[in-house]
């Protein structure tokens, strides 16, 4: 018996990974004190800021749902599965680039928690980056544990 990590079963990883993101995003708004931070800005700003957080919550939300929903299809390659694993792929290689060479976290970075936090996104984003990029580019790839060498999974 092989020990596949198949295409399919690291797709809904995941999309599960969306919603643990989420959870940590919800933390956001209190780590960054946005009620005081936002305070000084005008209404229409304000309002801006938090439609804009909202808007980005539903593509996540959309994003993880849709994997969770069409894992296998996106494994298999079908066109309309990898336009969104390749779709997917630009949304967390853009995010994970703002981490990167954009955003300056440090200053909020205040504690171990917060680190460990800010750094564990930080490979759940790369992690979401390589494997929608593979759905996307090299559907039904799998993993032989036992020869350690990758493999092609036919449906």
């Amino acid at each position: 018996m092989k020990s596949l990590l198949t295409l399919e079963n690291t797709l809904y990883f995941a999309g599960a990974m969306h919603f643990a993101i989420l959870s940590a995003s919800a933390l956001t708004p209190v780590v960054l004190d946005w009620k005081s931070v936002l305070k000084p800005l005008p209404a229409f700003l304000r309002t801006l800021f938090w439609v804009y957080g909202v808007f980005i919550v539903l593509m996540i939300v959309s994003l993880g749902t849709m994997t969770l929903l069409h894992a296998p299809e996106m494994a298999r390659g079908a066109p309309v599965a990898r336009s969104l694993a390749g779709m997917t792929a630009v949304f967390w290689g853009a995010r994970l680039l703002v981490q990167f060479f954009i955003f300056d976290a440090r200053a909020y970075l205040t504690n171990g928690w917060l680190k460990l936090g800010y750094h564990l996104l930080t490979v759940v984003f790369i992690f979401l980056t390589l494997t929608y990029t593979l759905a996307a580019l090299q559907p039904g790839f799998a993993f032989d544990f036992y020869t350690f060498h990758p493999c092609h999974q036919h449906p």
